[in-house]
């Protein structure tokens, strides 16, 4: 099982190390990519991981599929039991850039796998774009809004060293009991 590191350990608040490109296809970053995919699957409440969060220093970051059916609404949502979630591909994003983002902006909900069970408001663009090579080492843009946009710009932070709760605003504890009571 791939831990995934949480909020006070020293790799989340350091700003991860570009891959050189020239090692994109190394079995070394394939092994990081495959663990950060079973850490990823292993929560039923995620939908995207960067790679400091399983304590590797390196502007990597997996997004499952499932963010696409998923909806933008944190209030439209349900934490599913691990049995109900089938399994689903990912989009992998290497030294990734946000190439734009929406000058429009909203207050979202927000957790972290990393900042178990808290949630709190952030402020995030509408639209984003990121830049970044795939895990055969091809350049790529993808453009988002939504939920996938609000996936990029919160990973991308990770990347940088930032938690969302240090931006974040009505930080609370909900736990996956409280977090599902009324969504039935």
């Amino acid at each position: 099982m791939v831990t995934i590191v949480q909020k006070g350990d020293e790799v989340l608040s350091k700003i991860a190390k570009e891959v050189p490109e020239n090692t994109i296809l190394s079995s070394k970053i394939k092994g990081i990519i495959k663990n950060m995919k079973i850490a990823l699957d292993s929560q039923c409440d995620g939908v995207a991981i960067a790679a400091p969060q399983i304590g590797e220093s390196l502007r990597i970051f997996v997004v499952s599929e499932r963010v696409l059916e998923v909806p933008d609404e944190a209030s439209d949502r349900k934490i599913k039991p691990r049995d109900d979630i089938k399994k689903y591909g990912h989009l992998i994003f290497i030294n990734p850039t946000l190439a734009r983002m929406s000058r429009d902006k909203r207050m979202l909900e927000e957790g972290c796998l990393s900042v178990r069970y808290l949630y709190g408001k952030i402020k995030r663009s509408n639209k984003a774009t990121v830049t970044a090579y795939d895990e055969n080492g091809k350049k790529f843009t993808r453009g988002a809004s939504g939920l996938l946009a609000q996936v990029f710009q919160h990973e991308v932070d990770h990347l940088n060293g930032k938690l969302f709760i240090d931006s974040a605003i009505e930080i609370k504890d909900i736990p996956p009991e409280e977090w599902n009571a009324g969504k039935k």
